[in-house]
């Protein structure tokens, strides 16, 4: 069933877990993550990024939409990383149940005109808004942005942007980077400081740039507070690993159907070894009531 990020998060708030907010760059991801997460009877988030929406098209929302409507779980489609008003109307256009509003590259006072600006569209359609403050890094390896330098995000500020935009859900800023972080570099959140936010306000907190941090930190964070973890270059990166892979040994293969299989099962593994860091296997029969 097809449903908003406020309804979703607010159950994952209440029962302390997390749903995953998986990237469908192509139908094979989109087999991946949400084939998985019927499996296990998950709920699930699929986040589409403005440039992955520009090269799948408005048509593939389409089958995307009929697809959760079909399912069993719980699902979101989501636009990940909106950063201007053309991108949202587009998504609430092509039917989105929520959208994400990427003011963090701006001032607060701009971020907080701009988000509050979608607030107003998008509440009234039923249509549930996230926002961003502080920045999430950017390691030179992935499709959805980030900034060169970390800032992290303020709990004062956090809480003064809520109140004053009205918004479902914030991504905060505690240390992650879009992207596979290379092997000298050690991955680490502020896990006080998500401390310190939550402890400012009661919305769903969002952490974006999950891949690649110790499953330890993301257990924590999600006891913390956390009800949404985005999850892409973890799964890209096994799914196009054994993609080569099988390449490799068939360099004569024009199927998908021949080429893909093995590296959609790839994927899946990463996705359900995902759902129990987020405590959120089995958790779709919380929802029967929506």
């Amino acid at each position: 069933m097809l449903v908003n990020m406020k309804d979703l998060l607010s159950v994952a708030q209440q029962n302390n877990f997390a749903v995953g907010a998986y990237n469908i760059g192509s139908a094979e991801l989109l087999k991946v993550a949400l084939e998985e997460c019927e499996k296990n009877n998950s709920p699930i988030i699929l986040a589409i990024h403005p440039d992955e929406l520009e090269y799948l098209t408005d048509e593939f929302v389409e089958y995307v939409k009929t697809r959760a409507t079909n399912s069993k779980v719980p699902v979101v489609l989501h636009m990940d990383h909106g950063s201007n008003k053309n991108q949202i109307l587009r998504a609430v256009k092509c039917g989105f149940t929520s959208v994400m509003i990427d003011g963090s590259h701006l001032d607060f006072e701009d971020n907080v005109k701009l988000t509050k600006e979608i607030v107003d569209i998008a509440k009234p359609l039923n249509i549930s808004v996230e926002a961003e403050l502080g920045t999430i890094g950017n390691l030179g390896n992935s499709a959805e942005g980030g900034a060169s330098e970390i800032i992290y995000t303020d709990p004062k500020k956090a809480k003064e942007l809520v109140e004053r935009t009205g918004v479902d859900t914030l991504a905060v800023a505690i240390g992650t980077s879009h992207g596979l972080y290379p092997k000298w570099m050690k991955p680490e959140l502020n896990l006080e400081l998500l401390k310190e936010i939550k402890n400012e306000i009661n919305i769903p907190l969002v952490l974006h740039g999950g891949s690649a941090n110790p499953d330890n930190e993301i257990e924590e964070a999600v006891q913390l507070g956390v009800c949404k973890v985005n999850i892409s270059s973890d799964i890209k990166n096994a799914f196009f690993q054994k993609t080569r892979e099988v390449l490799r040994n068939n360099e004569t293969a024009l199927e998908p159907l021949l080429i893909f299989p093995e590296a959609i099962e790839e994927g899946k593994k990463v996705v359900k070894h995902k759902l129990g860091l987020f405590n959120c296997l089995g958790k779709a029969d919380l929802y029967n009531n929506i």
